[in-house]
């Protein structure tokens, strides 16, 4: 007998361009790596919490000692990332990564220390993109592209990401990330600052790192010598 089951899609896998941190390992040595984890990734718990991370394994300069990819996994999951693959490294550490149930992301350059905008190399995108409403908690906005524009306010638990530079006409005070592409020329622009966390091209800082004498002014957030400067407006 003809099967009476009508067969409907259920599935769907699709190509996506998604957001992830990647997490890019430039030594081996383990007490290093638990140091730093402890200084730069504890602090941001919250922040880093459940978030999908690649590790990129380009730029380790000993690479005559292993990492140890067991013990980094376990640490990224310790500090509440999430790690889903691994970029760079050779043929062994390509079997320890499908090992630890990662996957191997295609063998590209780092772009880390990227200092222009990532070139349009396919169909048109989205570039700029303005916000009119305030971007509400728990809420991400993204403009991967290009500047993003906020004419309103970002309320404490949402996300705003950006490409290039991050414009807040209202208060900011949730998470800004700018640059995230590694564009170090990126800036962060507000008109009232008080923000959870700020990042440009991977560098970032917290509230409680800044200093008194600019919360609640228009400050303009840029990279310095590799560190983030919280510069105010005078108006």
């Amino acid at each position: 007998m003809p099967s009476s089951v009508t067969h409907t899609r259920v599935i769907e896998l699709k190509g996506n361009l998604l957001t992830l941190m990647i997490l890019y390992v430039y030594d081996s040595d383990k007490i290093l790596i638990e140091r730093q984890f402890a200084e730069k990734i504890a602090p941001a718990k919250n922040f880093f919490k459940n978030a999908p991370v690649v590790i990129d394994l380009h730029a380790l300069q000993n690479i005559d000692v292993p990492v140890d990819l067991a013990h980094l996994v376990d640490l990224s999951r310790r500090s509440g990332l999430l790690p889903v693959g691994i970029r760079g490294g050779n043929p062994q550490q390509h079997r320890m990564a499908l090992d630890l149930a990662l996957g191997i992301l295609p063998d590209t350059k780092p772009i880390a220390s990227r200092t222009e905008p990532p070139e349009e190399t396919t169909a048109p995108a989205i570039k700029d993109k303005v916000i009119t409403t305030p971007v509400r908690s728990g809420q991400q906005v993204a403009a991967l592209k290009g500047d993003l524009v906020v004419l309103s306010t970002v309320n404490p638990g949402a996300e705003i990401i950006a490409g290039k530079n991050i414009h807040v006409y209202g208060a900011l005070r949730g998470r800004a990330v700018a640059g995230v592409h590694g564009y170090s020329e990126a800036r962060i622009f507000c008109r009232y600052f008080d923000a959870e966390l700020i990042s440009i091209a991977g560098q970032y800082q917290l509230n409680e790192d800044f200093d008194d004498k600019v919360r609640g002014k228009a400050v303009n957030i840029f990279l310095e010598n590799d560190r983030l400067t919280i510069q105010p407006f005078e108006i």
